[in-house]
């Protein structure tokens, strides 16, 4: 099974990842971290694109495309792996084609998590990250225990500084111009499925995610 998530930043896609890969052992692949895997072990294309970073540039897709096709070629990878965030452009998404097509495997499913600019500016803003572990709370969904405390290691809680709305709106901005054309392509490839994320905590959306992958016979009814 090979799926991808796209959404506007603060739709919850990695908390859904997460909760998917308790019931399905498949690997989730986001490009930021594969690029800073490839930049850590000093592979061929991790020194190409360390040059990028250094200078302060973005990683050209050609770069981006071979880390990805590196990563899909990996044993864990044989049985399915999801896209978080992947592809982000038009260009990266008919690179992926390629490199897919070339490894003669194919996108099941491309899952579109529906927010309105509203709700993401409200869950973001309410959204905390603990200093010593990165564990992510929210103060109206899943806020914690004791305020600014982590429930798992007791780490200080703070609020990221691109999770305030001015950056949070450039950033919408950013993905309205060079992701949501993306929604058209798959939606043409008939395979394209819109969730509701607007005004529902994480498990209401991933149960409606869940929902759809049975329907898609991507998983039995049993979610095995």
């Amino acid at each position: 099974m090979i799926i991808v998530f796209l959404g506007p930043p603060g739709t919850g896609k990695g908390t859904i990842v997460s909760e998917l890969r308790k019931h399905i052992k498949i690997p989730a692949i986001a490009t930021g971290d594969i690029l800073r895997d490839a930049i850590e072990k000093e592979t061929n294309i991790g020194k190409t694109a360390k040059e990028y970073v250094n200078s302060g540039k973005l990683v050209p897709d050609k770069h981006i495309l071979r880390i990805v096709e590196n990563r899909i070629k990996e044993d864990d990878c044989q049985k399915g792996f999801i896209f978080d965030g992947f592809p982000r452009t038009f260009n990266q998404a008919q690179g992926l084609d390629i490199v897919l097509h070339k490894l003669n495997k194919q996108i099941n499913q491309v899952f579109y998590f529906e927010t309105s600019y509203n709700t993401i500016i409200n869950r973001l803003s309410a959204r905390r990250v603990c200093l010593k572990c990165d564990a992510i709370y929210n103060l109206i969904y899943n806020p914690p225990d004791i305020v600014e405390k982590c429930d798992k290691c007791g780490g200080r809680l703070v609020q990221r500084d691109d999770d305030r709305e001015g950056i949070i709106k450039k950033r919408f901005e950013v993905y309205e111009q060079e992701t949501l054309p993306l929604v058209q392509y798959y939606q043409e490839k008939s395979i394209l499925t819109k969730i509701d994320a607007n005004n529902k905590n994480v498990k209401g959306v991933f149960q409606e995610f869940w929902e759809r992958l049975a329907e898609l016979e991507l998983i039995s009814n049993s979610g095995s």
